[in-house]
């Protein structure tokens, strides 16, 4: 079986596009998708999203981790598919789209996409962490220099840890740069490594920051390893609401392949 894809990337975050109208992608089988992000031997991606219909939403957005398993929402994912179903004329400027977590609307404007998150209330300060769930689940330590921590093997010891265990956590290091903006590295979950981005995780920063007290701006610039994202957000008693993921997504190229 031959399918056509699209490779985009939001902030160097990548993932594999499919559009999946006629359902003949077999989203079942694992080997497949975990083939297919493989950056030896298939088209490398840190996630496969597929693009389906879905009644009451422009489409359906479901998300792959590149270990083959259906994940948690993925917020660059989420704006690439939104820049994906522009490429394939389904919206314009705007979408309401349906994903994992429900709901989302989003706006395009030139290559940038802003993707409203879902709201939080609850977040869990820590003396060495923060954690809350934008989505996905975010573990966060805020330190003084971020450059020379080992992202791969100290994310995974927190990741696979108490009280996180076989469910696992997204881990992020973190490290102020001005009241209103902030270094972020990223260890995922099911790409088990360092992501290039992981919009669900600055969503959370920026979030775990106002908190935190350790900035009293709701515009917050997050450097990530590929580039920058903005999150932007209201609050009102222990809400947050009104939270928005903003940055380019590109498609990178196109292609068929076998599988």
């Amino acid at each position: 079986m031959k399918i056509h894809f699209y490779k985009y990337q939001g902030a160097g975050n990548d993932f594999i596009l499919i559009d999946n109208r006629n359902l003949e992608f077999p989203k079942t089988s694992v080997s497949t998708i975990q083939k297919l992000c493989n950056r030896n031997f298939g088209i490398g991606a840190d996630g496969l999203i597929l693009l389906e219909n879905c009644s009451g939403f422009d489409f359906k957005m479901i998300y792959y981790n590149a270990d083959g398993n259906e994940g948690s929402m993925c917020g660059n994912g989420g704006r690439c598919v939104t820049a994906f179903a522009n490429h394939l004329k389904l919206i314009k400027s705007e979408t309401n789209f349906i994903a994992i977590d429900g709901g989302h609307f989003a706006t395009i404007e030139n290559d940038l996409v802003n993707l409203q998150m879902k709201n939080v209330s609850k977040i869990n300060v820590f003396d060495t962490h923060v954690f809350l769930n934008t989505g996905s689940p975010h573990h966060i330590q805020f330190s003084p220099t971020i450059k020379a921590i080992n992202v791969k093997e100290e994310g995974a010891k927190i990741r696979n840890g108490a009280p996180y265990f076989k469910e696992g956590t997204n881990v992020n290091f973190t490290e102020q740069c001005s009241e209103d903006s902030f270094k972020v590295r990223t260890f995922e979950r099911g790409v088990e490594d360092e992501t290039l981005a992981c919009g669900t995780g600055v969503t959370a920063v920026a979030l775990a920051a106002f908190e935190t007290g350790k900035t009293k701006h709701k515009t917050i610039i997050i450097e990530v390893l590929g580039g920058k994202l903005e999150v932007s957000f209201e609050k009102e008693n222990n809400l947050y609401y009104n939270v928005f993921l903003k940055g380019p997504a590109a498609l990178v190229f196109e292609g068929s392949i076998s599988i």
